[in-house]
Formats: C-alpha cells, structure tokens, sequence
C-alpha cells in the first residue's frame, strides 16, 4: 500500500519542527526530566484536521483563531481551572489580583455549559441584587451562556460604569428565572473590613485574597485591640463566599495566628511543585479565642487558612463544608499578552489533609439562615465540576458537631466565644 503524503500548511508544519525539536532541547538540560516520545500519529492527525478546517469550513478562519481554539481546548478539557487566557482574560486576572476592576462583583465559573456563581463580593452590585453561590447564570443581555466560553461571560458581564446588563438567572431548586438589571460599577474590592460586635469580641471579614490582604488584616486586628478596652476576648474571621485569590496572602493571614509551624504544602511532578510555607513569627491575635466562619463559598486560599488554624487547634471552624479547591494554578505567560493558567499541584493541610475536592469540614456545623426549603439542592462544590482532579483526602460524612439553627452563624460563633469567656476556656 503506498503511503499516503500529508500537505502540512506552513503553520502547522513550522508547529511540527518546533515540536520535534523539544526533545533534544531537553535532553540538553542537565535539571530538566526526561521528555516523552512524541505522538507522531496523533500529531499528523491533528495536522490534517487543522489543514481540511482550512480548505474545507464554510467560513474563512486565521490560523491564529485556530491554534487558539485547539490550546483552549487543550486546556479546558483538563480540569476545570486550567485554561488559556486571551488578552482579555489575562488584563482581567491582573486586574482581580490588584484589588480593582470594573463589573458587577462576580467569581464564576463553568457547569455544564452554564455559568456559575461561586460568590458574589461584597458591597458589589451582584451581591445587592441578591446573587448567592450555586446560582445559575443562563443568558446575558439575552445571549444564551452556553454559546460562550468562561472568559466571553465574565468580559460581557464587565463594561463601562454605568450601563447596565442584563442577566437571566435560575436558583438550584427552582424552575423560575430571575431576571436581574444590574448597573455595572468600579469594583474595588476592600481586602479586610473590622468591626467592634461587642465590648472585646472583634469581627475580621476577608472578602478576598488579594496582594495586600496580609498587611490589611494585620493592621485592621491592631485597630481592635487598641479599641477593646481590656483586651481582646474573642475574634471571629469571616471567610464566608470569600473565593480565594493569591495563595502568599493566605500564607500571610494564617501567620498571623501563628507562631511556629507548617501552613500548607503543595504536591506536584514537577520539583518546583513541591513547596512548604510555615509560620516564621509570634501570633499577633496573642491566643485570643478564634471561630473562623466557612461555607460552600470559601475556596482556594480561604480554605488553606481555615485548614492550617484548624489542624493547629488555633481556631474552631464554624459553618459548612467548604468548596473543595485544592488544586494550585501556575500562569505561565505566551508573551506579554496571553498565557495559559494551568494546574501543576495540590494543596494540603499541615496534617496531609488534601483539599481537593473534600473542602474543610468545620468543626460545627452551622447552615446559614436562608428562606428555601430543607429539601432544595445545595450549591454545587469543586466534587460536583465536571472533570475535577480527585485528592487524596477521606471523604466521608462530616464528624462536625450538629448544630441545629436558624440564627446567623455569626451569632452562633459570638455565642461560643461569650461562652468560652465566661467559662475561660481556650480554643480545645
């Protein structure tokens, strides 16, 4: 049989001598792992179905379009966080991870071709018009979600000031849709807000780990102790729908709790994905009694700082079980303007706990006040994304103490902490 020739486009076939040309390149580097065989077959079948694209779709495409589709695809289908980022998204990610950007006040992310909330952030206009986790996005300004991709959602959500979008929203347990008019505004996320709930019992809330969140949590627990007259009696950290962000501000506000000790640890194939953080300083919080509040919101980076202080019995957890991210995403940038954010670790607790898809179980559990049924679906966590990476945690039912409540989990933890107090009891 002869053999069948395969007109490589100049495009793809400069792709292929780029490709071919990697493993002698690493073979090169004394400290790089050895590279795998290349997969010549399934290398020219994708040569042939870029090239018949080409010559054969009924609309022109750029190639750039093309090999922009095939990286994102790449990366989509992996778990549910890697991913490419156009232009666009990566001015977004900076711009999140600075504090400031314009829009509505949304982390989202996809589910089944939907868009979905993870959290609204504070004093946003998502979160005045009532968005809570789990809520479904299903049109924007009347475009179905499932006709774009993550990144064409959050960009049509985000505008200029003033103007107005439209989203059509279905809440888990229900049928209805909300239709909801929200007026985009300069988000400018506070990082730490503190408050003074009663003589000596302080209230930390961290909306978001951003750059500064270390510093801004250090200064706002200052603030309360020089406001409470004799002392700090009790604090509680709020990291309620607090979706993640910088993982060296989580390292920061659990060292801050923290004396000695190891904060978190990563696991990965790569021996730059093994690092340990640990506490290298006093407790500024001087062993004060502390609740840290949780629920299906907290992600991420809130959930490093809920593990850390409860497997140091630093702080009792309160709330629900959290998202489940455990998973570390390195953005490794194409040039200037693009990059990819791709998974490389996993995250685990100073006690080998993954948070990979099993979340933080508090220690109490305590649902949060809400007017729907007890029989309505909860809102989804990392367990429930399609293709989320397994840790290698237990899983299992909660060993939390049960708390059967309707109040505020706020007020169940001042309660705790009043009680702590009076009887002088530490954190156990």
């Amino acid at each position: 049989m002869p053999s069948r020739r395969i007109r490589l486009p100049a495009s793809v076939a400069l792709l292929a001598a780029c490709l071919f040309a990697l493993p002698a390149t690493a073979a090169s580097a004394p400290t790089a792992p050895e590279s795998p065989a290349l997969p010549l077959e399934e290398l020219r079948a994708f040569a042939e179905v870029l090239d018949r694209i080409r010559s054969a779709y009924v609309e022109e495409v750029d190639d750039r379009t093309l090999f922009e589709n095939a990286i994102e695809g790449m990366l989509s289908r992996l778990d549910p966080h890697s991913s490419y980022l156009n232009e666009e998204a990566y001015r977004s990610l900076q711009e999140a991870t600075s504090g400031e950007f314009g829009g509505v006040g949304l982390e989202v992310d996809h589910e089944d071709g939907l868009v979905r909330v993870v959290a609204p952030m504070d004093g946003t206009p998502a979160e005045r018009a009532g968005l809570l986790p789990g809520d479904l996005i299903i049109r924007i300004d009347d475009r179905p979600v499932r006709d774009m991709t993550l990144s064409e959602a959050v960009n049509a959500m985000r505008g200029e000031v003033g103007s107005v979008v439209e989203l059509s929203v279905r809440r888990p347990g229900t049928v209805e849709l909300m239709e909801l008019s929200l007026v985009r505004s300069r988000i400018e996320v506070p990082s730490v807000s503190a408050s003074m709930l009663e003589p000596g019992f302080g209230y930390l809330r961290v909306a978001q780990f951003q750059n500064r969140t270390g510093n801004d949590l250090r200064r706002e627990l200052a603030r309360l102790q020089d406001e409470a007259e004799g002392g700090l009696r009790g604090l509680i950290l709020d990291l309620r729908n607090n979706p993640g962000g910088v993982l060296q501000a989580s390292v920061a506000v659990a060292d801050t709790f923290l004396a000695s000790g190891r904060i978190v640890y990563t696991e990965g194939r790569l021996p730059s994905a093994q690092v340990s953080y640990s506490a290298n300083g006093e407790d500024l919080g001087a062993g004060v009694p502390l609740i840290v509040l949780i629920n299906e919101g907290s992600a991420s980076a809130a959930e490093i700082v809920a593990g850390a202080l409860q497997d140091h019995r630093r702080a009792v957890v309160l709330g629900t079980p959290s998202f489940g991210k455990g998973s570390v995403q390195t953005i490794l940038p194409l040039s200037d303007e693009r990059a990819i954010k791709l998974t490389t670790a996993l995250y685990f607790t100073p006690g080998g706990r993954s948070i990979q898809a099993h979340g933080i179980v508090p220690d109490i559990r305590v649902e949060r006040e809400t007017n729907r049924p007890r029989e309505s679906r909860s809102a989804p966590r990392e367990v429930d994304l399609p293709r989320h990476l397994r840790g290698n945690g237990e899983s299992g039912d909660s060993p939390a103490t049960s708390v059967a409540s309707d109040d505020r989990q706020i007020m169940e933890a001042l309660n705790i902490l009043r009680g702590m107090h009076l009887l002088g009891r530490s954190i156990p």
